[in-house]
């Protein structure tokens, strides 16, 4: 794997993107607005990033990264996508998003939306549970006591492994919380939520989330 498709140039996305450049890995990055409105990210970033439209950053991409909001994943390109592990990091807001009367039943999962959406890819939970900026600062060597844990849930024990293997490299240890269906107890609201957690932490506070918060 050396590219990563990023679709969604917002805090989160920006912030991977970034991350990934540090660890070695190229970046195509689209946004819903066009690629000439990334040049200044893009600039940023360094040449090993470049921009595409959503359609060419899924087809380059090794993986995927989609990080746009929830009410947004009908208009994410299926095609491209197809026989790629996705990684989603969407989370739900009613407030930004309107009433998604399934998610507020506790009948299906954010993640579980998108795979429906991308039958043919393989989606897995990454990077949803925290503030962008610290997936940049929060970071520590493997083995360093109280490292930052994050939450890792997909249907496919390939797509953990290899976010699990993105993740030491980024600087974080992966807690799996598969599958895709239980990835519930890392989303909004529940107690693993944005906050700072090391592995053991973060095992205790899924176990002890609910399905509805």
């Amino acid at each position: 794997m050396t590219t990563v498709g990023i679709i969604g140039a917002g805090n989160i996305g920006s912030a991977v993107a970034k991350a990934v450049i540090g660890a070695g890995y190229d970046v195509v990055i689209a946004n819903s607005r066009g690629p000439e409105t990334l040049a200044e990210l893009v600039a940023e970033l360094g040449p090993k990033a470049r921009a595409a439209t959503a359609e060419e950053a899924g087809a380059a991409g090794d993986i995927v990264v989609v990080t746009v909001p929830l009410h947004a994943i009908s208009k994410i390109p299926v095609e491209p996508l197809a026989g790629k592990i996705v990684l989603d990091t969407n989370n739900y807001y009613y407030e930004r998003d309107g009433r998604i009367p399934a998610l507020d039943a506790g009948e299906t999962t954010t993640s579980q939306m998108l795979q429906e959406h991308l039958p043919e890819s393989t989606v897995v939970k990454a990077f949803n549970h925290i503030a962008a900026a610290e997936i940049l600062t929060d970071t520590a060597p493997a083995g360093t006591p109280g490292r930052r844990a994050l939450a890792v849930s997909s249907d496919s024990p390939e797509a953990v492994e290899l976010v699990t293997r993105l993740y030491d490299e980024l600087g974080f240890d992966a807690v799996d919380v598969s599958p895709l269906s239980e990835s519930w107890r890392v989303e909004r609201d529940r107690p693993a939520y944005v906050v700072r957690q090391d592995a053991e932490e973060l095992r205790a506070n899924l176990a002890t989330a609910n399905r509805l918060p």
